[in-house]
């Protein structure tokens, strides 16, 4: 993982580059915005808390890139990231789902991160107190105890060791084979910690919201005693149930959750796709039904863009300086139908292009991640080659092209389509037809034949639920 203050702007672009293709224009704005979170932690004045993040809103198709370039800037920068849908918030009339639920989710994944961050650091203080438990089951301590042997008179050792001693010998030695996965077959009987019962139910009448409700869980669950209970598990399967729990004894979680908020309030990405469709009609008045829901939406996610005091299990949180980006595709509703306030909350406006036959193509062939390369991984592990000539993926880019235009836009995922249904009966006859070492050469002349009812049989889509 790259830390974020390591990467110039083109270093993030590069980055970007290796999983996504094209959208040039959105890549260098979320690049500048991931450099301008580390230019403000090195401001040295009070002005540092007057500098906040330009939100960006990205408009462009379903399948352009819009999330992944979002979900990778997170991944580059090894910030929390939580990806949320405007839409949902409308499912239950005009309250909806809370929406400061999507700043809980954030410091949710951020507490995520940096306790499995403190579990990295005390990985072999954890690692040797599981070999510990391990060896007390297979061979329990004894206390030490005089030699039975007595000490000859120029003072060397005695011919006999004390059972403390060659108890701890033995110990050794054993600690060896576990460390080496030797004996990782043999089975052992180990105390797990039992997992909780389940949640507490309506309080109140449900008068509670939600973060009492989590605070009083937790609660009640650090003053209950915590049950443990046997298993009969191999080694190897011991030692990862036990390092859980050895870690997290070794882990203060107080200096976890502090930690976790400050990374949450200065490297959070807050990514609300569809918020196209809490956008209210162009066309003013009527004053009624769902644009009034839209609007309230709106308003309800304003405070927490603009910068507000969000109530969290883990402790209060400021949203001040959490970095969000609005998607949409904005085909019906414009960009201008947001309500002015929210709108001036992303003052940067990125629009992403439609994939071309080109994208599709270099889409299949020069991504870290591209399906073919998925592909060929998956087949590798039955020990059968796959291989796929340039003129394959020419064809497989031009049918999902035509594909696109002539029944529906779902931009890159029509390639899993594409690519699902050309490889599916090779995916089935291996290994029972196809056999180990073998090698499969995907051409052009098979796309076409597998592929041709593809783009011949449009009109039927209509009727595929």
């Amino acid at each position: 993982m790259i830390k974020e203050g390591y990467l110039t702007p083109r270093q993030i672009v590069a980055e970007l580059d290796k999983y996504i293709i094209g959208q040039n224009d959105a890549k260098r704005n979320v690049a500048i915005a991931l450099r301008n979170r580390w230019r403000r932690m090195h401001v040295q004045s009070d002005m540092q808390n007057e500098i906040v993040p330009n939100n960006i809103l990205m408009i462009g198709a379903t399948g352009v890139g819009k999330t992944e370039i979002a979900r990778r800037l997170a991944k580059i920068a090894d910030a929390p990231f939580t990806k949320v849908e405007a839409s949902k918030f409308t499912e239950v009339g005009y309250v909806g789902r809370d929406v400061e639920s999507m700043v809980r989710d954030l410091v949710e994944q951020s507490v995520n991160l940096v306790r499995t961050s403190k579990k990295e650091e005390v990985k072999v203080k954890a690692e040797q107190a599981v070999e510990d438990v391990i060896l007390d089951a297979l061979i329990p301590p004894i206390k030490n105890m005089r030699p039975s042997a007595s000490v000859v008179e120029d003072g060397t050792e005695p011919d006999k060791m004390s059972d403390a001693e060659l108890n701890e010998r033995t110990r050794e030695r054993f600690r060896e084979k576990i460390r080496s996965g030797e004996i990782d077959d043999r089975k052992i009987e180990i105390n797990v910690t039992a997992p909780s019962g389940g949640g507490l139910g309506m309080v109140g009448g449900g008068a509670m919201d939600e973060v009492s409700m989590m605070n009083l869980q937790d609660m009640l669950g650090n003053m209950l005693p915590k049950k443990s209970k046997k298993r009969k598990v191999t080694i190897g399967e011991a030692k990862k149930i036990l390092l859980d729990e050895e870690s997290a004894k070794l882990i203060d979680m107080d200096e976890v959750k502090e930690e976790a908020i400050r990374k949450a309030e200065n490297t959070g990405i807050i990514f609300i796709d569809e918020i196209d469709k809490v956008a209210g009609s162009s066309k003013k008045g009527g004053g009624g039904g769902p644009d009034v829901s839209r609007e309230g939406v709106q308003r309800d996610l304003l405070p927490i863009v603009e910068g507000s005091a969000v109530n969290t299990k883990y402790g209060i949180i400021n949203t001040d300086h959490i970095l969000f980006i609005a998607a949409g595709a904005f085909h019906v509703a414009k960009p201008s139908d947001l309500i002015p306030e929210l709108q001036g909350r992303f003052p940067i406006r990125v629009e992403l292009n439609s994939l071309t036959r080109d994208d599709f193509y270099r889409i299949l062939k020069e991504p870290k991640n591209s399906l073919t390369k998925q592909y060929v991984a998956l087949v590798n592990s039955e020990d059968v080659s796959l291989e796929f000539t340039d003129e394959a993926l020419h064809e497989l880019a031009d049918i999902a092209f035509r594909v696109n235009e002539e029944v529906e836009n779902i931009g890159a995922r029509r390639l899993h389509t594409v690519m699902s249904k050309l490889l599916n009966d090779i995916l089935f006859d291996i290994p029972d037809v196809i056999p180990s070492n073998a090698k499969v050469v995907i051409t052009k002349e098979m796309v076409n034949e597998r592929l041709a009812g593809l783009v011949q049989n449009k009109d039927l889509s209509q009727f595929i639920l």
